[in-house]
């Protein structure tokens, strides 16, 4: 599964770095992260986040631990990194900060390698992110 997402907003990309560079910023405005901890004793840069989706009676909850793999001004990158020893499933989230008329255009990618009832799922993680834009623009705007 691979979603893109793109969202302008007037600010300046600074601004909106705080919230997309800081995974434990993100239950503030992305509700399918009701959690998301910084490892900060063993590793600054990793957080165990906690992926929850609803439809009707039915609930799923996914924990992974992700690490920032780029962390540049204008893009960062979390990859899952596991320190289980076992193998799983790629999750990949990349943003891209740039210039734009409206100020800053955020485009957020997501690689998912599973097969977490792929259709669903994407269906729902689609609409959770349309709904999250406006919550994540009212914050830096």
């Amino acid at each position: 599964m691979d979603l893109i997402a793109t969202l302008d907003a007037a600010c300046t990309i600074e601004e909106l770095r705080v919230w997309v560079g800081d995974l434990g910023r993100y239950p503030e405005w992305l509700t399918i992260v009701p959690r998301s901890e910084s490892e900060q004793g063993s590793d600054p840069s990793a957080w165990a986040v906690e992926l929850r989706a609803k439809v009707g009676p039915i609930a799923r909850s996914k924990r992974l631990r992700m690490v920032r793999t780029v962390d540049e001004p204008g893009h960062i990158r979390f990859e899952r990194a596991e320190t289980d020893g076992r193998s799983h499933s790629p999750w990949v989230l990349d943003a891209v900060l740039e210039p734009c008329d409206a100020g800053v255009r955020l485009t957020m990618g997501l690689h998912y390698g599973g097969s977490l009832g792929a259709g669903l799922f994407e269906r729902l993680l689609s609409d959770e992110i349309d709904a999250s834009k406006e919550t994540l623009r009212s914050l830096v705007e």
